[in-house]
């Protein structure tokens, strides 16, 4: 299929006028390199391309590597794989391959694939085009993706191959909320009765390679509820992850939550979170890896609402009561302890915000609550998730309010004015005395710890820091 010449100027935006030298010396040998996979689509769609992958054909590895040489030291990234990368550029390449199933795939190498068969391995048809760098006119797309890309309509490639690999069920998700695509009727019948949980080795698919789907979903999406409301639409949320499921029809009550139910309001404040840090008041800057945080916060905050709702539509003590079912959602796809703590730590803590300034706290509240909330968490990141919170509550779409409850908005102000009052806003307040300062009368153990607790607890209580007073009291009551 040809194509615009504003294509052609998307594509030379990327890296290919630096590459081009290796191109000609690929194609030089009778080999053929192509742009595949993401990098097309997303060119097409006039998105950002972050990751390039460029896949040569009619070579072996051992001669691909060869020529990358020429052009800067090569690391291996997956040399099993027929995955090299030159130092200096941001560029896989790569060499059509066969992947076997299983928890352990491997890989069987095809330098004489042709790129149809190449294109046929992939998941769906979007991503199942390619480009050939020397004929940059002409986009190779033997299954009708560019079609898709324009009707918005996600579809298997190879309806056997893609029941063949559950990892592929949750890269649907992801790019049902990455794109707002929606699965045909063939691909939703598919991901409705396909196996997830066992593979040809009869091993679980691992939690380590859905993680990355799901992170995907959070920080490339706009409306990341979208993969979620796909599970619900499918049958498939109460299987995978119950602890949201559970969430569907518990009522609220409808002067706070005029929204709908707790699940509605879960997808609204998580949504709202994607908006995240340019929506929201507070200038703060937002690394990836926090933000994903604050986006699973959103998403688990209301977990205790399902054991803790009354038939009034009341649910004291639901920040306490999510903990348990927020470590239990996210065990299904992660190992990593620190997120685990830090995001349970948001949902514990995130009424506090509103809680702190409605009960008219005083400043020592708020130094002690930063102690808990570290080191994992600080007050921005909960008042991010507050902020989202309040969000959550448009009864008249699916999309998140854009402004707050004037009311609401009011307290989360005071919030913000409190926590910079009490100089707690990146984390608690530094402890003035230091174990240091009492080594010349008390031996460092149990008891140095007691008394360090305890000038820390005079210091935030009563407001003392002074080092030598400090000393002064909490010698008095050693033992």
């Amino acid at each position: 299929m040809k194509l615009p010449k504003d294509f052609l100027n998307k594509v030379n935006n990327l890296q290919i006028k630096k590459i081009e030298p290796i191109i000609k010396a690929i194609r030089a040998i009778g080999a053929t390199a192509y742009l595949v996979g993401g990098s097309v689509r997303d060119l097409v769609l006039g998105r950002e391309v972050k990751d390039i992958d460029i896949e040569v054909h009619g070579i072996g590895i051992e001669e691909l590597e060869k020529i990358l040489k020429i052009f800067g030291p090569v690391s291996l990234v997956g040399k099993q794989f027929g995955v090299l990368r030159i130092h200096h550029l941001n560029i896989d390449w790569s060499l059509p391959r066969k992947d076997s199933k299983g928890r352990k795939p491997s890989v069987i190498v095809d330098p004489e694939m042709t790129i149809e068969a190449a294109c046929r391995r992939r998941d769906l048809t979007i991503n199942s085009m390619a480009l050939d760098l020397g004929e940059l006119e002409t986009i190779v797309d033997p299954y009708g993706g560019l079609d898709d890309l324009k009707n918005k309509t996600l579809r298997a490639v190879d309806e056997k191959l893609f029941a063949e690999d559950p990892l592929r069920f949750y890269r649907v998700m992801q790019f049902i909320s990455r794109l707002g695509f929606k699965p045909d009727k063939k691909l939703n019948e598919i991901c409705k009765s396909m196996d997830l949980t066992q593979v040809s080795d009869g091993g679980e698919i691992a939690r380590e390679r859905i993680y990355e789907e799901i992170r995907k979903l959070c920080l490339k999406s706009n409306r990341p509820s979208l993969g979620w409301r796909w599970l619900k639409e499918i049958g498939r949320l109460d299987e995978l992850f119950p602890e949201l499921g559970v969430l569907v029809g518990v009522k609220q009550r409808e002067d706070y939550h005029p929204e709908g139910d707790v699940f509605e309001h879960t997808m609204q404040v998580l949504d709202a979170a994607a908006t995240l840090p340019v929506a929201a008041a507070l200038p703060v800057d937002l690394p990836e890896n926090e933000k994903f945080i604050i986006m699973l916060g959103a998403l688990c905050h209301d977990f205790g609402k399902a054991a803790k709702t009354d038939n009034e539509g009341k649910s004291r003590g639901h920040d306490e009561a999510g903990v348990a079912p927020a470590k239990k959602f996210l065990h299904r796809f992660t190992r990593d302890s620190s997120l685990i703590r830090s995001v349970c730590k948001l949902v514990r803590y995130h009424r506090m915000p509103l809680v702190l300034v409605e009960q008219k706290s005083s400043l020592k509240a708020y130094k002690r609550l930063a102690v808990k909330l570290a080191p994992e968490v600080n007050f921005q990141k909960l008042y991010l998730v507050a902020w989202c919170d309040i969000r959550g509550r448009n009864p008249k779409g699916h999309e998140p309010l854009k402004d707050g409850f004037k009311s609401s908005d009011k307290i989360l102000n005071a919030f913000l004015e409190n926590i910079e009052q009490a100089k707690v806003e990146r984390g608690p307040e530094e402890p003035v005395l230091h174990g240091r300062d009492l080594l010349d009368v008390i031996e460092p153990g149990p008891e140095l710890g007691r008394l360090l607790r305890l000038a820390y607890d005079i210091q935030i209580d009563e407001g003392v820091v002074d080092r030598d007073e400090l000393r002064r009291r909490v010698l008095e009551v050693s033992v």
